[in-house]
Protein backbone atom coordinates (compact mmCIF):
# COMPACT_ATOMS: atom_id res chain seq x y z
CA UNK A 1 0.00 0.00 0.00
CA UNK A 2 1.48 3.69 -1.17
CA UNK A 3 2.25 5.22 2.20
CA UNK A 4 1.22 8.72 0.10
CA UNK A 5 -2.67 9.63 0.33
CA UNK A 6 -4.53 10.33 -3.29
CA UNK A 7 -7.42 12.28 -3.27
CA UNK A 8 -10.79 10.42 -3.42
CA UNK A 9 -11.67 9.12 -6.89
CA UNK A 10 -13.21 11.64 -8.94
CA UNK A 11 -12.86 14.59 -6.74
CA UNK A 12 -10.35 17.01 -8.55
CA UNK A 13 -7.76 19.45 -6.92
CA UNK A 14 -7.24 22.97 -8.14
CA UNK A 15 -3.36 23.86 -7.76
CA UNK A 16 -1.51 26.63 -8.50
CA UNK A 17 -1.50 28.28 -11.11
CA UNK A 18 -4.72 26.74 -12.70
CA UNK A 19 -6.51 27.40 -9.24
CA UNK A 20 -5.94 31.45 -10.41
CA UNK A 21 -8.74 30.55 -13.19
CA UNK A 22 -11.34 28.79 -11.01
CA UNK A 23 -11.40 31.67 -8.86
CA UNK A 24 -11.56 33.84 -11.35
CA UNK A 25 -14.70 31.61 -13.05
CA UNK A 26 -16.66 31.52 -9.96
CA UNK A 27 -16.13 35.14 -9.25
CA UNK A 28 -17.32 36.66 -12.38
CA UNK A 29 -20.56 33.89 -12.57
CA UNK A 30 -21.25 35.16 -8.99
CA UNK A 31 -20.63 38.76 -9.90
CA UNK A 32 -23.30 37.96 -12.84
CA UNK A 33 -26.09 37.33 -10.20
CA UNK A 34 -25.44 40.17 -7.65
CA UNK A 35 -25.81 42.97 -10.50
CA UNK A 36 -28.83 41.67 -11.16
CA UNK A 37 -29.41 42.27 -6.80
CA UNK A 38 -29.37 38.43 -6.08
CA UNK A 39 -28.10 38.29 -2.61
CA UNK A 40 -25.96 35.40 -1.05
CA UNK A 41 -27.10 32.42 0.68
CA UNK A 42 -24.88 29.88 2.29
CA UNK A 43 -26.22 26.46 2.69
CA UNK A 44 -25.29 23.29 4.54
CA UNK A 45 -22.83 20.57 2.90
CA UNK A 46 -25.28 18.28 4.21
CA UNK A 47 -29.39 17.58 4.63
CA UNK A 48 -32.21 15.58 5.47
CA UNK A 49 -32.01 12.91 2.96
CA UNK A 50 -36.07 13.33 2.31
CA UNK A 51 -35.33 16.58 1.44
CA UNK A 52 -34.06 15.72 -1.92
CA UNK A 53 -35.84 12.11 -1.96
CA UNK A 54 -38.92 14.51 -1.78
CA UNK A 55 -37.90 17.85 -3.36
CA UNK A 56 -35.80 16.12 -6.28
CA UNK A 57 -37.72 13.33 -7.10
CA UNK A 58 -37.26 9.74 -6.11
CA UNK A 59 -37.46 8.46 -10.29
CA UNK A 60 -34.20 10.49 -11.06
CA UNK A 61 -30.84 9.16 -11.61
CA UNK A 62 -29.93 11.93 -8.52
CA UNK A 63 -31.70 10.07 -6.04
CA UNK A 64 -32.11 6.61 -6.90
CA UNK A 65 -28.30 6.01 -7.88
CA UNK A 66 -26.07 9.48 -7.03
CA UNK A 67 -26.91 10.38 -3.82
CA UNK A 68 -24.11 10.31 -0.99
CA UNK A 69 -26.46 9.43 1.75
CA UNK A 70 -25.61 8.16 5.37
CA UNK A 71 -26.62 7.56 8.88
CA UNK A 72 -25.06 10.66 10.99
CA UNK A 73 -24.46 9.27 15.02
CA UNK A 74 -27.89 10.32 15.73
CA UNK A 75 -28.98 7.25 13.65
CA UNK A 76 -30.64 9.84 10.96
CA UNK A 77 -30.25 9.92 7.16
CA UNK A 78 -28.53 12.44 6.34
CA UNK A 79 -27.06 13.18 2.46
CA UNK A 80 -24.02 15.76 1.23
CA UNK A 81 -26.33 18.10 -1.14
CA UNK A 82 -26.88 16.88 -5.02
CA UNK A 83 -28.04 20.21 -5.74
CA UNK A 84 -28.99 23.51 -4.90
CA UNK A 85 -32.42 24.36 -5.17
CA UNK A 86 -33.85 21.85 -2.43
CA UNK A 87 -31.87 23.16 0.06
CA UNK A 88 -32.33 26.91 -0.79
CA UNK A 89 -36.42 26.32 -0.38
CA UNK A 90 -36.18 24.75 2.74
CA UNK A 91 -34.53 27.69 4.27
CA UNK A 92 -36.68 30.20 2.83
CA UNK A 93 -39.47 28.24 4.56
CA UNK A 94 -37.81 27.51 7.74
CA UNK A 95 -36.57 31.09 7.84
CA UNK A 96 -40.01 32.88 6.87
CA UNK A 97 -38.32 34.44 3.88
CA UNK A 98 -41.55 33.61 1.77
CA UNK A 99 -43.59 36.37 4.30
CA UNK A 100 -41.29 39.08 3.35
CA UNK A 101 -40.76 40.83 -0.10
CA UNK A 102 -41.21 38.61 -3.54
CA UNK A 103 -39.18 37.79 -5.51
CA UNK A 104 -37.09 36.49 -3.10
CA UNK A 105 -33.41 36.66 -5.09
CA UNK A 106 -30.51 34.43 -3.72
CA UNK A 107 -27.05 33.37 -5.20
CA UNK A 108 -25.18 30.51 -3.67
CA UNK A 109 -21.52 28.65 -5.18
CA UNK A 110 -19.95 25.65 -3.24
CA UNK A 111 -19.36 21.80 -3.87
CA UNK A 112 -22.05 19.79 -4.54
CA UNK A 113 -22.05 16.09 -4.59
CA UNK A 114 -23.55 12.75 -6.83
CA UNK A 115 -21.92 9.50 -7.47
CA UNK A 116 -21.42 8.98 -10.89
CA UNK A 117 -18.50 7.21 -13.17
CA UNK A 118 -15.33 9.52 -13.10
CA UNK A 119 -14.74 11.07 -16.35
CA UNK A 120 -13.33 14.58 -17.70
CA UNK A 121 -16.03 17.04 -17.07
CA UNK A 122 -18.26 14.68 -14.90
CA UNK A 123 -16.81 14.60 -10.88
CA UNK A 124 -17.94 12.98 -7.65
CA UNK A 125 -17.35 16.82 -6.23
CA UNK A 126 -18.59 19.42 -8.76
CA UNK A 127 -18.39 22.93 -8.38
CA UNK A 128 -21.58 25.21 -8.92
CA UNK A 129 -22.59 28.73 -9.05
CA UNK A 130 -26.41 28.95 -8.41
CA UNK A 131 -29.64 31.46 -7.98
CA UNK A 132 -32.98 31.29 -7.56
CA UNK A 133 -35.76 33.55 -7.68
CA UNK A 134 -38.25 32.75 -5.69
CA UNK A 135 -42.25 34.27 -5.55
CA UNK A 136 -43.04 35.85 -8.97
CA UNK A 137 -44.11 33.98 -11.96
CA UNK A 138 -43.57 36.01 -14.52
CA UNK A 139 -41.97 35.76 -18.06
CA UNK A 140 -39.77 38.53 -17.70
CA UNK A 141 -37.79 37.21 -14.83
CA UNK A 142 -37.59 33.86 -15.86
CA UNK A 143 -36.07 35.75 -19.13
CA UNK A 144 -34.18 37.55 -16.29
CA UNK A 145 -32.12 34.20 -15.05
CA UNK A 146 -31.89 32.67 -18.31
CA UNK A 147 -29.71 36.40 -19.12
CA UNK A 148 -27.85 36.47 -15.68
CA UNK A 149 -26.05 32.96 -16.31
CA UNK A 150 -25.81 34.58 -20.09
CA UNK A 151 -23.89 37.30 -18.45
CA UNK A 152 -21.93 35.57 -16.59
CA UNK A 153 -20.21 33.06 -19.25
CA UNK A 154 -19.37 35.86 -20.93
CA UNK A 155 -17.83 37.69 -18.10
CA UNK A 156 -15.90 34.88 -17.91
CA UNK A 157 -15.06 35.26 -21.96
CA UNK A 158 -16.57 32.30 -22.96
CA UNK A 159 -18.19 32.44 -26.92
CA UNK A 160 -18.81 29.24 -28.15
CA UNK A 161 -21.83 27.94 -26.30
CA UNK A 162 -25.14 27.62 -27.30
CA UNK A 163 -28.30 27.79 -24.94
CA UNK A 164 -31.10 25.73 -25.48
CA UNK A 165 -34.66 25.98 -24.37
CA UNK A 166 -37.96 24.90 -23.79
CA UNK A 167 -41.20 24.23 -21.77
CA UNK A 168 -42.49 21.62 -20.02
CA UNK A 169 -46.01 22.67 -19.48
CA UNK A 170 -47.80 22.80 -16.33
CA UNK A 171 -50.62 21.23 -14.72
CA UNK A 172 -53.07 23.09 -17.60
CA UNK A 173 -51.58 20.36 -20.17
CA UNK A 174 -48.90 18.03 -18.60
CA UNK A 175 -51.81 15.12 -17.90
CA UNK A 176 -52.65 15.01 -21.38
CA UNK A 177 -48.96 14.64 -22.52
CA UNK A 178 -48.29 12.38 -19.81
CA UNK A 179 -50.74 9.59 -20.94
CA UNK A 180 -49.37 9.75 -24.60
CA UNK A 181 -45.89 9.80 -23.46
CA UNK A 182 -46.38 6.56 -20.96
CA UNK A 183 -48.83 5.02 -23.56
CA UNK A 184 -46.09 5.19 -25.80
CA UNK A 185 -43.51 4.14 -23.83
CA UNK A 186 -45.30 0.89 -22.87
CA UNK A 187 -45.23 -0.04 -26.51
CA UNK A 188 -42.44 -0.13 -26.23
CA UNK A 189 -39.98 -3.41 -25.17
CA UNK A 190 -38.19 -1.54 -21.83
CA UNK A 191 -36.17 -2.97 -19.27
CA UNK A 192 -38.43 -3.34 -15.49
CA UNK A 193 -36.53 -0.46 -14.24
CA UNK A 194 -36.93 1.43 -17.16
CA UNK A 195 -40.47 0.83 -16.84
CA UNK A 196 -40.90 1.18 -13.32
CA UNK A 197 -39.61 5.14 -14.15
CA UNK A 198 -41.82 5.34 -17.16
CA UNK A 199 -45.16 4.46 -14.59
CA UNK A 200 -43.61 7.41 -11.95
CA UNK A 201 -42.38 9.93 -14.33
CA UNK A 202 -42.34 9.11 -17.81
CA UNK A 203 -40.26 12.23 -18.46
CA UNK A 204 -37.34 10.67 -16.59
CA UNK A 205 -37.07 8.34 -19.82
CA UNK A 206 -36.63 10.66 -22.46
CA UNK A 207 -34.11 12.19 -20.28
CA UNK A 208 -32.12 8.63 -20.60
CA UNK A 209 -28.48 9.08 -22.19
CA UNK A 210 -28.58 5.23 -23.23
CA UNK A 211 -27.77 5.31 -27.16
CA UNK A 212 -30.50 2.15 -26.97
CA UNK A 213 -33.05 4.02 -24.93
CA UNK A 214 -32.09 7.20 -27.45
CA UNK A 215 -33.32 5.57 -30.33
CA UNK A 216 -35.97 4.32 -28.88
CA UNK A 217 -37.75 7.13 -28.16
CA UNK A 218 -36.67 8.97 -31.14
CA UNK A 219 -40.40 9.20 -32.24
CA UNK A 220 -42.00 10.36 -28.78
CA UNK A 221 -44.59 12.62 -28.25
CA UNK A 222 -43.03 16.08 -27.52
CA UNK A 223 -44.64 18.14 -25.02
CA UNK A 224 -44.27 21.20 -27.00
CA UNK A 225 -47.18 20.12 -28.72
CA UNK A 226 -49.29 19.12 -26.43
CA UNK A 227 -49.22 22.98 -24.65
CA UNK A 228 -52.38 24.58 -23.84
CA UNK A 229 -52.80 28.25 -24.76
CA UNK A 230 -51.28 29.96 -21.29
CA UNK A 231 -48.32 28.07 -21.00
CA UNK A 232 -48.06 28.58 -24.97
CA UNK A 233 -48.11 32.28 -24.39
CA UNK A 234 -45.85 32.15 -21.00
CA UNK A 235 -43.06 30.73 -23.30
CA UNK A 236 -43.67 33.00 -26.00
CA UNK A 237 -43.46 35.95 -23.72
CA UNK A 238 -40.23 34.46 -22.35
CA UNK A 239 -38.59 34.19 -25.88
CA UNK A 240 -39.93 37.62 -26.56
CA UNK A 241 -37.93 39.00 -23.88
CA UNK A 242 -35.05 37.12 -24.66
CA UNK A 243 -35.19 38.52 -27.79
CA UNK A 244 -35.16 42.38 -26.70
CA UNK A 245 -32.77 41.11 -24.17
CA UNK A 246 -30.17 40.55 -27.12
CA UNK A 247 -29.84 36.67 -25.62
CA UNK A 248 -29.36 34.06 -28.63
CA UNK A 249 -31.23 30.77 -28.20
CA UNK A 250 -32.24 27.69 -30.23
CA UNK A 251 -35.81 25.92 -28.90
CA UNK A 252 -34.72 22.31 -28.14
CA UNK A 253 -38.31 20.19 -27.92
CA UNK A 254 -36.57 17.07 -26.52
CA UNK A 255 -34.98 19.16 -23.80
CA UNK A 256 -35.37 17.20 -20.59
CA UNK A 257 -33.80 18.52 -17.41
CA UNK A 258 -32.64 15.29 -14.63
CA UNK A 259 -34.65 16.88 -11.95
CA UNK A 260 -38.30 16.21 -11.29
CA UNK A 261 -39.23 19.41 -9.80
CA UNK A 262 -39.14 21.44 -13.66
CA UNK A 263 -42.42 23.24 -15.16
CA UNK A 264 -42.90 25.47 -17.75
CA UNK A 265 -39.14 27.36 -18.77
CA UNK A 266 -36.70 24.54 -18.67
CA UNK A 267 -32.78 25.57 -20.53
CA UNK A 268 -29.47 24.71 -20.85
CA UNK A 269 -25.98 26.01 -21.74
CA UNK A 270 -24.12 23.39 -24.35
CA UNK A 271 -20.53 23.77 -25.22
CA UNK A 272 -19.81 21.27 -28.20
CA UNK A 273 -16.05 21.42 -27.08
CA UNK A 274 -16.57 19.43 -24.47
CA UNK A 275 -17.76 16.43 -25.90
CA UNK A 276 -19.82 14.13 -23.92
CA UNK A 277 -20.17 16.24 -20.93
CA UNK A 278 -21.45 19.34 -22.80
CA UNK A 279 -23.51 20.78 -20.43
CA UNK A 280 -21.81 23.27 -19.24
CA UNK A 281 -25.44 24.86 -17.16
CA UNK A 282 -28.97 25.25 -16.99
CA UNK A 283 -32.30 25.09 -14.94
CA UNK A 284 -35.81 25.90 -15.49
CA UNK A 285 -38.80 27.02 -13.12
CA UNK A 286 -40.52 24.85 -10.09
CA UNK A 287 -43.98 25.57 -9.61
CA UNK A 288 -44.43 23.28 -7.32
CA UNK A 289 -42.03 22.39 -5.12
CA UNK A 290 -42.70 24.66 -2.29
CA UNK A 291 -45.78 22.47 -1.49
CA UNK A 292 -43.85 19.73 -1.59
CA UNK A 293 -41.46 20.55 0.50
CA UNK A 294 -44.50 21.80 3.35
CA UNK A 295 -44.99 25.31 2.69
CA UNK A 296 -48.43 26.50 3.17
CA UNK A 297 -48.71 28.63 0.52
CA UNK A 298 -47.58 28.01 -2.75
CA UNK A 299 -44.92 30.19 -4.51
CA UNK A 300 -43.58 29.44 -7.76
CA UNK A 301 -39.29 29.56 -8.65
CA UNK A 302 -36.95 29.40 -11.20
CA UNK A 303 -33.07 28.95 -11.08
CA UNK A 304 -30.02 27.97 -12.43
CA UNK A 305 -27.05 25.67 -11.55
CA UNK A 306 -23.63 26.60 -13.31
CA UNK A 307 -21.12 24.60 -13.62
CA UNK A 308 -17.73 26.37 -12.74
CA UNK A 309 -15.52 22.71 -13.39
CA UNK A 310 -17.40 22.89 -16.79
CA UNK A 311 -16.32 26.57 -17.37
CA UNK A 312 -12.92 25.98 -16.68
CA UNK A 313 -12.74 23.32 -19.20
CA UNK A 314 -14.66 25.25 -21.77
CA UNK A 315 -12.06 28.18 -21.79
CA UNK A 316 -9.57 25.85 -22.27
CA UNK A 317 -11.27 24.13 -25.30
CA UNK A 318 -11.45 28.09 -26.46
CA UNK A 319 -8.13 28.24 -26.25
CA UNK A 320 -9.14 31.60 -24.00
CA UNK A 321 -6.06 32.85 -22.54
CA UNK A 322 -5.62 32.98 -18.87
CA UNK A 323 -4.91 36.65 -17.31
CA UNK A 324 -6.08 35.24 -14.33
CA UNK A 325 -3.19 34.07 -12.71
CA UNK A 326 -2.37 35.09 -8.92
CA UNK A 327 1.23 36.64 -9.84
CA UNK A 328 2.30 39.51 -7.43
CA UNK A 329 3.05 42.85 -9.11
CA UNK A 330 5.65 43.50 -6.87
CA UNK A 331 8.84 41.27 -5.68
CA UNK A 332 11.04 42.28 -2.14
CA UNK A 333 14.41 41.05 -2.78
CA UNK A 334 16.13 41.56 0.52
CA UNK A 335 20.28 41.22 1.02
CA UNK A 336 20.25 40.27 4.98
CA UNK A 337 17.96 40.02 8.01
CA UNK A 338 17.96 43.86 8.44
CA UNK A 339 16.97 44.27 4.92
CA UNK A 340 14.42 41.79 5.10
CA UNK A 341 12.87 43.43 7.96
CA UNK A 342 12.49 46.41 6.68
CA UNK A 343 11.31 45.04 3.34
CA UNK A 344 8.12 42.99 5.51
CA UNK A 345 7.15 46.64 7.06
CA UNK A 346 7.02 47.68 3.31
CA UNK A 347 5.22 44.92 2.03
CA UNK A 348 2.81 45.35 4.56
CA UNK A 349 2.22 48.87 4.05
CA UNK A 350 1.92 48.17 0.17
CA UNK A 351 -0.48 45.30 0.95
CA UNK A 352 -2.94 47.89 2.57
CA UNK A 353 -2.97 49.99 -0.25
CA UNK A 354 -4.34 47.24 -2.76
CA UNK A 355 -0.34 46.29 -3.77
CA UNK A 356 0.38 43.06 -4.42
CA UNK A 357 3.71 41.76 -3.54
CA UNK A 358 5.86 38.68 -2.47
CA UNK A 359 9.66 38.64 -0.97
CA UNK A 360 12.21 36.24 -1.55
CA UNK A 361 12.58 34.48 2.03
CA UNK A 362 14.74 31.99 3.24
CA UNK A 363 18.25 34.47 2.86
CA UNK A 364 19.16 33.45 -0.95
CA UNK A 365 21.83 35.05 -2.40
CA UNK A 366 21.27 38.27 -4.97
CA UNK A 367 21.29 35.91 -8.27
CA UNK A 368 19.19 33.33 -6.87
CA UNK A 369 16.68 36.01 -5.44
CA UNK A 370 16.55 37.56 -9.55
CA UNK A 371 15.82 34.85 -10.94
CA UNK A 372 12.58 34.19 -8.18
CA UNK A 373 11.41 37.40 -9.31
CA UNK A 374 11.73 37.03 -12.47
CA UNK A 375 9.92 33.59 -12.71
CA UNK A 376 7.61 35.25 -10.39
CA UNK A 377 6.00 37.34 -13.25
CA UNK A 378 6.29 40.81 -10.73
CA UNK A 379 6.66 43.82 -12.70
CA UNK A 380 8.91 45.40 -9.92
CA UNK A 381 11.78 44.31 -7.81
CA UNK A 382 12.49 46.01 -4.73
CA UNK A 383 16.50 45.10 -4.07
CA UNK A 384 17.47 46.11 -0.50
CA UNK A 385 20.92 45.74 1.25
CA UNK A 386 22.79 46.82 4.18
CA UNK A 387 24.56 49.44 1.73
CA UNK A 388 21.06 51.10 1.17
CA UNK A 389 19.95 50.71 3.87
CA UNK A 390 22.57 52.87 5.31
CA UNK A 391 22.30 55.47 2.68
CA UNK A 392 18.43 55.32 3.66
CA UNK A 393 17.40 54.20 -0.27
CA UNK A 394 16.44 51.43 -2.24
CA UNK A 395 16.82 50.21 -5.57
CA UNK A 396 13.76 49.69 -8.17
CA UNK A 397 13.93 47.44 -10.99
CA UNK A 398 11.46 47.40 -13.73
CA UNK A 399 11.47 43.58 -14.67
CA UNK A 400 10.17 44.10 -18.37
CA UNK A 401 12.78 46.76 -19.23
CA UNK A 402 15.86 46.12 -16.87
CA UNK A 403 15.49 49.74 -16.54
CA UNK A 404 15.90 50.69 -12.78
CA UNK A 405 16.37 53.38 -10.17
CA UNK A 406 17.42 54.53 -6.50
CA UNK A 407 14.40 56.17 -4.30
CA UNK A 408 14.59 57.03 -0.71
CA UNK A 409 13.19 54.52 1.83
CA UNK A 410 10.57 56.83 3.03
CA UNK A 411 8.70 57.46 -0.18
CA UNK A 412 9.29 53.89 -1.83
CA UNK A 413 5.55 53.09 -1.22
CA UNK A 414 4.23 56.20 -2.67
CA UNK A 415 6.23 55.94 -5.75
CA UNK A 416 5.49 52.01 -5.96
CA UNK A 417 1.74 52.71 -5.56
CA UNK A 418 2.14 55.31 -8.45
CA UNK A 419 3.65 52.99 -10.43
CA UNK A 420 1.97 50.00 -10.72
CA UNK A 421 -1.72 51.23 -9.36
Amino acid sequence: MSSVFQAPRGIPDYLPPNSSRFLAVRDELTRAARLAGYSHIELPVFEDTALFARGVGESTDVVSKEMYTFADRGDRSVTLRPEGTAGVMRAVLQHGLDRGQLPIKLSYHGPFFRYEKPQTGRYRQLQQVGVEAIGVDDPALDAEVIAVADEGFRRCGLRGYRLEITTLGDDTCRPAYREALQQFLFGLDLDPETRRRAEINPLRVLDDKRPEIKAATADAPLMIDFLSDSVRDNFAAVRGHLDRLGVAYEVNPRLVRGLDYYTKTTFEFVHDGLGAQSGIGGGGRYDGLMSQLGGKQELSGIGFGLGVDRTVLALDAEAVPDTTSARCRVYGVPMGEAALDRLVVIAGELRSKGVSIDIAYGGRALKGAMKGADRSGARLALVLGDRELESGQIEIKDLADGSQRTVALDTVVDDVVATVG
